[in-house]
């Protein structure tokens, strides 16, 4: 058994599994600690890396493609301080952390792992029903259902449409990005039916804007993994078109539908909100800033 144990948590490595667990201290961010104990398998693990620093060190596990729903989820854009998978090492441990990481990295030659793409996730997500309170509303997930409640401070628009629940079998993907504190973030539910759609998420009633606190906002990506790691593995899909660097994971060529239907989409979207602006609930300047940005969809 090879471990380290740090006040920013501790990993401990029996020859076929690393256990991450996360520290207690208040210096651990809220995410890992809510993100709870980590057991990567061998088979999951591509490398680790010990990064020396000028008072401690950070010990880095690095995974593979692939294997690992969170890390598909968040698209590597969890913050430093939040990725379960780096470890603040004391300058005095980094002896010790050094020894834990040749231990990793002889187990991975012993059993000749694979350092390509996984073709199914290697780790579980995160337990469901899984549930976070967000800026702009309440996410829920129950492992066949996705619920979002919005908040009182929502776009109107967003709360004249009442909760939406969205159906596993009619998601294609998830889009996550986190609010930094500088930038507001977004989670996206893709469906078969808004997979081409254009709104903002401020506007669209199938994501969340997160423009709060970045550090309760961030919880979200818990959400975001559990629905990740439920729907198909990317190996399985069909990447259509070029995709952008850092985008969230390829979506499936059969699930965009034809033009045709994008367009009833977009028509049907607005006779809602037509609809909702002559009941009174949308006023003449929110129903055109909303008219105007799904026009722009066509």
């Amino acid at each position: 058994m090879a471990e380290i144990i740090q006040r920013d948590g501790t990993w401990a490595f029996d020859g076929s599994t690393v256990r991450i667990t996360p520290g207690l201290h208040r210096s651990v961010p809220l995410f890992r600690q809510t993100y709870g104990e980590v057991s990567v398998p061998l088979e999951a693990v591509w490398g680790v890396v010990l990064e020396p620093e000028r008072r401690r060190g950070r010990l880095r596990l690095r995974l593979r493609e692939g294997a690992d729903p969170l890390l598909q989820a968040t698209g590597g854009r969890l913050p430093d301080a939040a990725d379960p998978y780096r470890l603040a090492v004391d300058a005095d441990r980094t002896g010790v952390a050094e020894y834990v990481a040749e231990e990793i990295r002889r187990a991975l030659l012993l059993d000749q792992v694979p350092r390509g793409p996984a073709k199914a996730y290697l780790l579980p997500g995160p337990p469901v029903p899984v549930s976070v309170r967000s800026s702009d509303g309440t996410v829920s997930f129950d492992g066949t259902r996705v619920r979002i409640d919005w908040a009182d401070t929502s776009e109107r628009v967003k709360r004249a449409t009442g909760p939406r629940i969205i159906d596993l079998r009619d998601l294609v993907q998830v889009e996550w990005l986190p609010n930094s504190g500088h930038e507001d973030g977004f989670l996206r539910f893709v469906t078969r039916e808004t997979v081409l759609s254009k709104l903002p998420p401020e506007k669209d009633p199938y994501a969340l804007d997160l423009w709060g606190s970045a550090r309760r906002d961030l919880l979200t990506a818990l959400v975001a993994t559990a629905v990740t790691a439920r729907l198909p593995h990317p190996s399985t899909r069909t990447v259509a078109g070029n995709q952008a660097a850092g985008a969230p994971g390829p979506r499936p060529a059969s699930a965009l539908p034809p033009a045709a239907d994008h367009h009833d989409v977009l028509l049907r979207r607005l006779r809602e909100w037509g609809e909702l602006h002559r009941d009174g609930v949308l006023t003449d300047e929110e129903f055109a800033r909303t008219k105007a940005v799904v026009l722009r969809g066509f």
